[in-house]
């Protein structure tokens, strides 16, 4: 009796280290969301309450990149406001990448567990696609190492396993890398011959999480094929003197250079990333013997994978395959920002480094426990010496910016006179607003009118424009283009946007009449086009089933869960 109290205790003190450690990370990285407002950069936009509208659900003509999360945060919002909403998001998955990196190292060694912990939550990957305002992918990088946790449950026979792994794939499912990323480690991972039918429910569980994008993406008028542009403007870019291959090595090497920590340029980083590499290796042969037979091989092909979907592009001879396929094959446009498939490598290595730590340590202890200490809390504290521009929301990237009063105006004066489409100029995809100063981010308008908004979806990276798939962005840019006004087109509603209003041509707001004018955004309607009620498309209907039948799997999932209790 004395000693299980004993371990109990130590598991409880281990426990609570973990999560004050990685409460630590969290409260380092995201210490300027203490003050209120919202983080608006890049693709990161959340608002008050975001209306649910069906181009959120199922875009008609555009393709589904966030479906299902913007149906996700519309029905969250409707209950919780949306700054708290980013706080929990975000802060979740900092604090859940970390713990979850830790409870998956195979190992009874408090520090290595924790090196884990701070490895994991503290990766180039995590800190690009934070400061690039890719949220939804994040919640997949997090999800991803209790997801893998849940599948080894689920091939040992625990109670309760199934139902984590839908519930786990569903969080990651929420955009279309994740879902994939989730689809491919449940797929690959679980197949066993002793328990094939519980294998084969869970992959047709999270088959079905990944339908109402894969639903949304059949229907939508957008089509299936992308600018091939696209591959060199997304392509993994070098971030150093040691190039792209290096770059992802290190588990960098974003396509854009304004969401890269400055400390990435540093020319010691590929030198950090060969001792990471290394100590990986070394410890690759601990992950084989104390994970069940042929798991550790497993992991390794599909990071090994990942990796490869991120050079792809970046390595001689896959750039003008990956051309062809965006340009003909349906779907193939998810491969131009290979990168974001990086997830599953960041896994492995940290785990495999955390291991190799282990191996380094136990040697230097036979000659001094003292300095083996000091090894150990060197290489905890590795990561944010070599990246500290993490902190402090990537040294002050992100920070809380309140919306001017006039979105709230607009917004009103469209709920109350509600249908028809609002068009918003000057167009643009993405903004720089002086009240959101020094950042640019993703129009705002889609998510905070309660309307069918039309943005330009031409992504222009560098000197590159990326084009976009919406049929009807595009009759109205030839409008522009030939100085017509596009009242011609059936555009109930105009919204200027004051930051560029003098790109406005007077011409093309002819026949509006303004309805709203402030400081920083000006609504215009067209009187010629009435009211009407928004048509639903039996597309949007497949969708919507879709995402019903997703949601039924979720909740089987927590009522097994709630029948089976198990401790996660």
């Amino acid at each position: 009796m004395g000693e299980g109290s004993a371990d109990r205790g130590r598991a409880v003190r281990d426990r609570l280290l973990l999560y004050a450690v990685a409460g630590a990370v969290t409260a380092v990285v995201l210490a300027p969301l203490a003050a209120p407002g919202y983080v608006l950069r890049y693709d990161m936009v959340f608002v008050p309450r975001q209306p649910l509208t069906w181009d959120l659900v199922a875009p008609a003509q555009s393709l589904p990149r966030a479906v299902p999360m913007d149906a996700v945060v519309s029905l969250v919002t409707q209950l919780v406001p949306g700054w708290a909403v980013q706080r929990i998001v975000l802060a979740g998955t900092v604090l859940l990448a970390a713990v979850g990196a830790a409870r998956l190292v195979p190992t009874q060694r408090r520090g290595v567990r924790l090196l884990g912990a701070v490895g994991y939550a503290w990766t180039p990957y995590l800190a690009e696609r934070l400061l690039i305002g890719q949220w939804g992918l994040l919640v997949a990088y997090a999800a991803l190492p209790w997801l893998v946790r849940a599948v080894l449950d689920l091939r040992a026979g625990r109670a309760g396993a199934l139902a984590r792994v839908v519930l786990t794939a569903a969080s990651a499912a929420i955009t279309p890398t994740g879902g994939l990323i989730a689809f491919g480690v449940v797929a690959l991972l679980s197949p066993q011959r002793e328990r094939w039918r519980r294998s084969t429910v869970a992959v047709v569980g999270v088959a079905v999480l990944n339908s109402p994008w894969v639903t949304a993406a059949l229907v939508t008028r957008a089509g299936g094929t992308s600018d091939p542009a696209g591959v060199a403007a997304f392509a993994a870019r070098g971030e150093n003197w040691a190039g792209p291959l290096a770059a992802l090595a290190g588990t960098g090497g974003i396509w854009s250079a304004q969401a890269t920590p400055a400390s990435r340029a540093l020319p010691l980083v590929p030198l950090v990333t060969l001792v990471l590499v290394v100590l990986a290796a070394a410890g690759v042969g601990l992950l084989r013997r104390r994970l069940p037979p042929g798991i550790s091989a497993r992991l390794v092909v599909l990071a090994g994978a990942g990796f490869l979907l991120a050079a792809l592009g970046a390595a001689p001879g896959t750039a003008e395959v990956l051309r062809w396929a965006v340009a003909h094959l349906p779907g193939a446009g998810l491969l131009r920002d290979g990168q974001k498939f990086l997830a599953p490598y960041a896994l492995l290595l940290m785990v495999c480094a955390a291991l190799g730590v282990e191996r380094l340590v136990t040697r230097v202890e036979r000659v001094s426990r003292e300095v083996a200490g000091v090894v150990l809390v060197g290489v905890l504290l590795l990561p944010v010496a070599v990246m500290p521009d993490l902190a402090f929301g990537g040294a002050g990237r992100l920070r809380p910016v309140s919306y001017p009063a006039d979105w709230r105006e607009v917004a009103g004066r469209l709920a109350d006179d509600p249908g028809g489409e609002v068009l918003a100029l000057p167009l643009s995809g993405y903004r720089a607003y002086s009240w959101n100063p020094g950042r640019i981010v993703l129009d705002p308008a889609p998510r905070y009118l309660p309307a069918a908004v039309l943005t330009d979806d031409t992504l222009r990276v560098g000197d590159v424009a990326v084009l976009g798939e919406n049929p009807r962005l595009r009759e109205i840019r030839g409008l522009l283009e030939d100085g017509r006004p596009v009242a011609v087109t059936g555009v109930r509603w105009v919204v200027v946007q004051h930051h560029r209003a003098n790109r406005v041509d007077p011409a093309t707001l002819a026949g509006f009449e303004v309805v709203y004018q402030g400081m920083f955004l000006t609504l215009y309607r067209n009187p010629s086009v009435p009211p009407r009620s928004v048509a639903v498309s039996p597309g949007q209907w497949a969708v919507v089933a879709a995402l019903g039948l997703a949601g039924v799997v979720v909740v089987a999932a927590l009522v097994a869960l709630r029948r089976r209790p198990t401790a996660w």
